[in-house]
């Protein structure tokens, strides 16, 4: 034998032992549930100046959304919502510390329970009831996920 064939009858007893580990190692891990809808997707960036964050954000095509584009004042923040092209942008002023993604599911608390059972630990929990309510997680990497029913 050479050394070319040595190479492939190494490579093959080793995807052979892969194979048979794999076989015995037990039976394939457990479907996932169906995940509830996630709703639309935005990225929330927390600013500082929201007039100077329009201005950029303009500047690159977005567009103030209907009902957002004077600003509006929730609970005492400023905040704004852009749109280019299907992408959404959330401007916050004061609400976040730090930029979150966002999204919008139709059911929340379905979506929390969803989670939960798939062992998702939240970090705010939306209250039990019917109606707008929000949810949030935090992915291993520490960034914050925010569901938002509205």
């Amino acid at each position: 034998m050479n050394v070319r064939t040595n190479a492939r009858w190494i490579v093959l007893g080793l995807a052979a032992g892969w194979i048979a580990g794999a076989a015995v190692a037990g039976a394939a891990p457990a479907p996932r549930l169906p995940v509830p809808e996630l709703g639309p997707f935005s990225v929330s960036l927390t600013v500082q100046d929201l007039p100077a964050s329009r201005e950029f954000y303009e500047t690159l095509g977005f567009e103030a959304l209907p009902g957002s584009d004077a600003g509006g004042l929730v609970y005492g923040e400023s905040w704004l919502m852009l749109e280019r092209a299907g992408t959404k942008i959330g401007l916050f002023q004061g609400l976040f510390d730090t930029n979150t993604l966002t999204f919008n599911p139709p059911d929340v608390r379905a979506l929390q329970a969803h989670l939960e059972s798939q062992g998702v630990e939240m970090v705010v929990r939306a209250p039990a009831g019917e109606g707008p309510a929000s949810a949030m997680l935090v992915d291993p990497d520490g960034n914050p996920i925010l569901l938002d029913q509205f």
